[in-house]
This record gives structure tokens, C-alpha cells and sequence, in this order.
């Protein structure tokens, strides 16, 4: 049974929700790693970088290939190599404050520039 797409959308979220797997897929982005590459550069127990990995996997975020007797992990640069220059583009044309959410005021300001300033012009 195929899942709808709400489904489909909290599971992709609520996997990205997680400040240690996202900084996880940003350490991926230079490369392929190990657990134990992984643990050393994010300060954090192997275990704790193991438990993180597997809901990455699960969803494909990253794949993992048997190395001997470790594993390495990659990216998949396919799709979240474009989240990333998704949300990089996000961030800068729609965050001036660096991450942090806009109060109500400097929203309602913005509104009022994008509406005076359309992102696409109509071509009749």
C-alpha cells in the first residue's frame, strides 16, 4: 500500500529533525566516512553516531558499502545534495536574520517588499 504523501513528508522531516543526523549529512557532504571519522569530528560516542545513522539509511539520506570490517558511509547526493542548495538558497534570499524566525513586524515588512517587488514578471 502506497503511502500518502503527508506520510511521506512527516517521516522525511521528522528524520531530518535531528541536530546530530544533520550534522551528519553536512560532515558527508566532503565525503565518505566511517563511524568512527564520523564520531571523532562531531565529538560524539560512536554509539550515538550508529543510533543517528540508521534512520539516515532507512530513508536513503545516506547509503552505507562494507569496507573490510568498517563501514563507510556516503551521501546521497542526488537528492540531498539538492536540499542543501535548497535550503541554502532559502536561507539566504528569505533568512536575514541567520536562522532565527522574523518577529510578526519585520514579516509584515517583507510582505509589503515582495509585493512591490514581484519575483516573476508576467509576460502577456
Amino acid at each position: 500500500m502506497k503511502q500518502n504523501l503527508s506520510e511521506t513528508c512527516y517521516q522525511f522531516f521528522s528524520t531530518l529533525a535531528n541536530p546530530t543526523r544533520l550534522a551528519i549529512l553536512e560532515l558527508l557532504r566532503d565525503g565518505p566516512r566511517n563511524v568512527t571519522e564520523i564520531s571523532e569530528t562531531l565529538n560524539q560516542e560512536q554509539s550515538m553516531i550508529s543510533h543517528n545513522l540508521k534512520p539516515l539509511e532507512r530513508c536513503r539520506f545516506v547509503f552505507s558499502e562494507r569496507r573490510k570490517k568498517k563501514h563507510l558511509y556516503t551521501l546521497n547526493k542526488e537528492t540531498v545534495g539538492r536540499l542543501f542548495k535548497l535550503f541554502s538558497y532559502h536561507a539566504e534570499k528569505y533568512c536575514p536574520t541567520e536562522g532565527r524566525c522574523l518577529p510578526a513586524k519585520s514579516l509584515q515588512e517583507l510582505r509589503k517588499e515582495g509585493a512591490q517587488n514581484p519575483l516573476y514578471v508576467s509576460r502577456s
